[in-house]
């Protein structure tokens, strides 16, 4: 019984792979889609796209386009090809903006450019462009059943910028200490705690300001130094007010006492 299944199986397969060169070779646009057709519902998305990819440009004006399009789309989509499914879902929705499929299409694109999206240690150009998809998608389709996850994606690319913006804004905290420029990762964080206001990375951020205020005091000129030492100060006020039970408050505490000493030569000496 067995050897007989496996028989009736290869045939089949072998009927299917004939049917698909032969219509590969077709000149005739009716049997290629036809079988591009039968290979997409059969999950054979490859071969399917293949035929599809044939006959679009023949098609392209007629009735049957829109159906095409979409199923070439798609066809993209389920192989993980995802460059080509949202450049071509995008084309679907400028082609027909009155599809019953368009709000799917718009949202596929968007989440195709998502998939693209790398570790947030690398450039996030198409981070950006994923989220301004879904941005568009969410504008257009404000009541769509995709919203939920649409939401959820976007929140997901937020935080990888934000996860970005702040690993850089560190380094400067980490490049001062060969450097010696203790300005630069102050204005980052200053500039990062403005962009990313609800950031989970405030408390962090407060402190290594302040480390980078008191790193910039402590190695100043004498002429510049009380100064500095006061603005370290009001760097520390802000994060103990904040963060009164914070991890870094120890360390916080040490540095305010290097602070108060040094600010002390001044004192005796007005």
């Amino acid at each position: 019984m067995k050897k007989f299944l496996y028989i009736i199986l290869t045939c089949t397969l072998l009927s299917s792979c004939s049917e698909y060169q032969k219509a590969l070779k077709s000149v005739d646009t009716g049997t290629k889609y036809t079988v591009g057709e039968k290979l997409y519902n059969a999950g054979k998305y490859a071969k399917a796209n293949k035929l599809f990819e044939q006959i679009l440009p023949v098609y392209r004006g007629k009735p049957q386009a829109e159906k095409l399009s979409y199923l070439n789309s798609k066809s993209y989509y389920a192989e993980e090809e995802w460059y080509l499914a949202s450049y071509h879902f995008e084309r679907f929705v400028d082609a027909y903006p009155n599809s019953e499929k368009v709000e799917e299409a718009a949202f596929l694109s968007a989440k195709s450019a998502y998939m693209l999206s790398p570790v947030f240690s690398k450039e996030q150009h198409e981070t950006k462009e994923a989220i301004d998809k879904f941005q568009n998608f969410i504008n257009l389709y404000p009541e769509s059943e995709f919203m939920p996850e649409a939401n959820k994606l976007v929140k997901e690319l937020d935080f990888k910028l934000e996860k970005k913006a702040f690993s850089i804004a560190k380094q400067f905290n980490t490049i001062a200490g060969y450097t010696r420029d203790f300005n630069a990762p102050i204005k980052a964080i200053d500039n990062f705690i403005f962009d990313f206001p609800g950031t989970v990375y405030r408390e962090e951020a407060y402190f290594i300001r302040f480390d980078s205020a008191y790193q910039l005091a402590i190695n100043s000129v004498y002429s510049k130094k009380e100064k500095r030492l006061e603005d370290a100060k009001l760097y520390y006020y802000n994060f103990k007010k904040s963060y009164a039970n914070s991890e870094y408050l120890e360390k916080a505490d040490k540095m305010i006492e290097d602070i108060e000493k040094e600010l002390e030569n001044y004192s005796t000496k007005s």
